[in-house]
């Protein structure tokens, strides 16, 4: 029986494990936290010195249940979890469940899943950091009084279901203060002047005007460079100066949590999200095939550039034995982390640089591989010799103009033999990487063209995932473990849209950051949320108390808090005035979304849409103009007129608000087929049942004598589900996205679906059951079978009259 229960965080994490302890260790994990903040309810006695109210998480009863009865059957207990913050509020809470149990319970911490790691960790146990875990526990209840009391201000004044966090919505307003740049942003027009060269060598070469007249010079427009073109293209180009200088590029640092998930974005198109997902996987080991479970990579959140001796003499020993010694510098490179770093823990490594991507590969998944192959491959490299270029600089007289040219010429690759660190940024021909041809001072050089150019300055980018990291992580906003998670709450929130793999904020993000800018200025604050980052670091350090961090904090929310509920109102006002009364309009939110409405309602009831022109003004749109032969509403008579809507175009009847009759429209602007009366009996009172559909565009059965009688069911296509064992039939449905698609009406019993319309028929191929319908734009529909590799197709209305015959 073993003696010892080591307890860590993932069932895979304690796989891994498992193989280097021998028999006297019982391995379990406990699936992440297994206590936090109850759900429904604030949790925190702010009275009692802000003390939080832990309850077990749901689903969690049975394994702290199977942890207490390992616990009593073994003599030490060794707990494990990630080695952060977060890591060691788990520790903590399963020692509390486990400790009345008298036996002797040690935080182990390793870095890297390596038999070498982990057995130094069980032999050198540490004591519970009481610190780190306040400091997750102040940061979790900081959260917990913003997010829980924000979120119900603006369900009351704003709209019900909206969030706000502490760290989300600082996010949410970076992203719209970056929007206002754009749209405020001027253009303003330059020229350049590009003279297309060669001499008696090749290559060609490009040289840019510089100086005219002795004066470095700004070419503002077209006239003045077309008068130096007509100046200079008749004149002789002359070398006036050549220096030459060698020069070094270091190897870029190894990767911390930030600049993975900025390179993965970069290189390999990952979202923060999947980035962390894949590595978390590699970190807790991957099957390799006769040596079993290994962790690949060292612990993935960190903020620090350390590496272990270890770690880098084993990386200098395979540099000069793949390259050669030239490849090794002096001394192994070290690279300073930022002010604040958790030097405790290690950069982003593979556990063995012998582990190489080609040798791990038919192991891996394409994700994984890819991410491996990025992390080793920067990890050797920021070991390697810098790379040692000669750049040359050149100087051309043309009259009273003088043009530059720049090259350089690699003379040894050094650490660019395996990795170039991208940028994001865009080359230039003409930029310091350009070959030149062998030049001297007074050499003659023959004009291919002159060529003028006009450019307009461009206003900031917005925000991808991968800037948006950095500027986050430059504010001092968040830490490591958290980007990922800010990232994905701001993107499943309706207040951005990522457009081209951009962040822009939609009109309900503007309104929300306008009301919580103005009645919570701390809040919103970057540089507030980046001291209030600084004080949980200082709380881990032990320099400052978790309660005084915490009524500091408070106080001054408290009041602004207070002031909001009284003085808030859930709308930004315009300078648009009311056509109907004159007063002005206010941008407000609705279960429709973002409208412009009177500030005189409710004596004023008048509302619109409205739109942003190029410089972010808002302008309202004008009442839609009502056509002769409108189609009259079904239920008072009044004309149709169409609109757009979150769902697409729809007809809505002009006596809204006192009627709100609504119908759908296709994308072309016609109406939707398929609504109306159908030969189907309500179930409740006999009635006829409709076609109606809702809101996000999902058709559904209602009983005609709406609103006596207030039955609906899902649309049933009247096929039977084809899983075997199951009554059901298929209904149709629709995604949170608005796509149609069909289910088992049995579920959750029965998880059946496609996304095809289904065909009540078997395959004459493979005998599967239920065809799909394939309707293409532009051609005849068609019947396909569902499973994978069958290749049966067949024209609707042959098989229909098949079948009919």
């Amino acid at each position: 029986m073993a003696k010892n229960l080591l307890i860590v965080e993932s069932p895979a994490k304690a796989k891994t494990i498992k193989k280097y302890l021998g028999p006297d260790f019982k391995t379990m994990a406990s699936v992440g936290h297994v206590k936090d903040l109850p759900v429904k309810r604030l949790g925190v006695n702010i009275e009692d010195g802000f003390k939080p109210e832990y309850v077990t998480i749901k689903g969690k009863a049975k394994i702290l249940k199977d942890l207490k009865a390992a616990a009593k059957t073994v003599e030490t207990i060794y707990l494990a979890p990630d080695p952060d913050r977060e890591g060691e509020a788990i520790a903590w809470h399963i020692a509390k469940e486990l400790e009345n149990g008298g036996k002797k319970i040690y935080r182990v911490l390793f870095n890297e899943l390596t038999a070498r790691a982990i057995r130094a960790a069980v032999e050198s146990p540490l004591e519970l950091d009481l610190n780190k875990y306040r400091s997750q526990q102040a940061r979790r209840i900081l959260d917990r009084l913003v997010g829980y009391q924000l979120s119900p201000l603006l369900w009351t004044k704003v709209k019900r279901g909206l969030s706000a966090g502490r760290v989300q919505s600082v996010s949410v307003r970076m992203i719209c203060d970056r929007e206002r740049e754009i749209q405020a942003f001027e253009p303003r027009e330059y020229w350049s002047l590009t003279a297309h060269l060669k001499s008696e060598e090749p290559p060609p070469f490009i040289a840019k005007l510089l100086r005219y007249e002795g004066k470095k010079i700004d070419l503002e427009t077209g006239a003045q460079t077309r008068d130096i073109v007509s100046a200079v293209e008749t004149k002789p180009f002359d070398v006036a100066k050549v220096a030459k200088r060698k020069q070094k590029r270091n190897p870029p640092p190894p990767f911390t949590t930030s600049l993975l998930q900025q390179e993965a974005s970069r290189r390999l198109g990952f979202s923060a999200k999947r980035t962390m997902a894949v590595a978390q996987g590699l970190y807790e080991g991957v099957e390799l095939g006769g040596r079993g479970q290994v962790g690949l990579i060292t612990y993935m959140r960190t903020d620090s550039f350390r590496l272990s001796a270890e770690a880098v003499s084993e990386a200098r020993a395979f540099i000069d034995n793949t390259y050669s010694a030239d490849y090794v510098p002096a001394k192994p490179n070290a690279f300073k982390s930022r002010k604040g770093s958790q030097e405790a823990h290690e950069a982003i490594r593979p556990t063995s640089v012998d582990l190489t991507p080609e040798s791990v590969a038919g192991y891996l998944g394409k994700d994984q591989l890819n991410l491996y192959r990025l992390i080793w491959k920067r990890f050797v490299a920021c070991q390697m010799s810098p790379a040692v270029l000669h750049q040359t600089q050149v100087e051309i007289a043309v009259g009273k103009a003088i043009f530059k040219a720049s090259g350089s010429v690699v003379v040894f690759k050094g650490f660019t033999v395996l990795y170039e660190e991208t940028t994001g940024n865009g080359g230039d021909k003409g930029g310091e990487d350009a070959q030149l041809p062998p030049l001297e001072k007074g050499q003659r050089l023959d004009l291919v063209k002159l060529e003028p150019a006009q450019h307009f300055t461009q206003p900031p980018p917005r925000y991808s995932e991968a800037t948006l990291i950095k500027a986050l992580e430059e504010n001092g906003i968040g830490r490591p473990s958290t980007y990922a998670a800010i990232l994905s709450n701001i993107s499943n929130r309706e207040y951005v849209v990522l457009e081209k793999k951009r962040f822009k904020p939609t009109e309900l993000g503007f309104l929300v950051t306008d009301l919580l800018v103005g009645s919570f200025p701390d809040v919103m604050n970057t540089a507030f949320t980046a001291q209030m980052e600084s004080n949980l670091d200082k709380i881990e350090r032990g320099q400052v108390a978790w309660t005084r961090v915490m009524g500091d904090f408070y106080n001054a929310f408290r009041e602004d808090l207070e002031r909001a509920e009284k003085e808030m109102k859930g709308e930004v006002l315009t300078e648009i005035a009311c056509p109907e009364c004159g007063r002005l309009m206010g941008v407000k939110s609705g279960k429709n979304g973002v409208f412009l409405a009177c500030t005189g309602f409710p004596e004023c009831k008048h509302t619109t849409n409205f739109y942003r022109d190029e410089k972010g003004r808002i302008v309202a749109e004008k009442p839609p103009e009502i056509q002769e032969d409108a189609a009259p509403c079904e239920s008072c008579g009044r004309p149709m007129v169409a609109k757009n809507g979150r769902f697409g175009p729809f007809l809505a009847c002009t006596g809204y608000p006192e009627c709100r009759s609504t119908r759908p429209l296709d994308a072309g602007g016609d109406e939707n087929k398929g609504l109306g009366p159908t030969d189907i009996q309500c179930k409740v009172c006999g009635g006829t049942m409709m076609v109606k559909v809702n809101k996000s565009g999902q058709r559904f059965l209602a009983c005609g004598n709406y609103p006596k009688c207030t039955h609906t069911e899902p649309l049933s296509t009247r096929v039977p589900c084809p899983n075997k064992g199951c009554d059901g039939m298929l209904v149709e449905k629709s995604s949170k996205q608005g796509r149609v698609f069909y289910a088992c009406d049995q579920y959750p019993g029965c998880r059946f679906a496609m996304w095809d319309e289904p065909f009540d028929d078997a395959c004459p191929e493979c005998g599967s059951p239920v065809l799909g319908i394939k309707r293409p734009k532009g051609d005849d529909p068609f019947l396909k079978c569902r499973k994978k590799g069958c290749g049966f197709k067949k024209s609707l209305p042959s098989v229909a009259a098949d079948i009919e015959n």
